[in-house]
């Protein structure tokens, strides 16, 4: 078994003591994603420099629901990464897009 597999064991372990499952569906599970980002980037609300111990756990939050929402669908995170990397890297080929923040379709 791989890390991110453990520790998604761990998430829905933890998730499942606590028979949280049946809130777990995966349009709650995208909501809260979305939520916890949003208390992410209120972290650097005021300013580009934040606490980093309240973005460890706002982060932390993300990946939890992250993970919980692959586990969900039967996904697996890393293949899943990995899979829409290689498109990015076609969509933004080195040579195009080196240095640069434009959109795919404007490069």
């Amino acid at each position: 078994m791989n890390e991110i597999r453990e520790l998604m064991q761990e998430v829905m372990t933890f998730s499942e003591e606590r028979d949280w499952d049946q809130f777990h569906s995966p349009v709650n599970l995208a909501k809260s994603i979305a939520i916890e980002a949003g208390e992410l980037l209120e972290c650097y609300q005021w300013s580009d420099i934040a606490d980093p111990e309240a973005v460890e756990e706002e982060l932390a939050d993300v990946l939890n629901y992250c993970l919980q929402m692959a586990a969900k669908l039967n996904l697996d995170p890393a293949e899943i990464v990995r899979k829409k990397m290689k498109k990015n890297a076609e969509k933004y080929p080195v040579e195009k897009s080196r240095g640069r923040s434009t959109k795919y379709d404007q490069l």
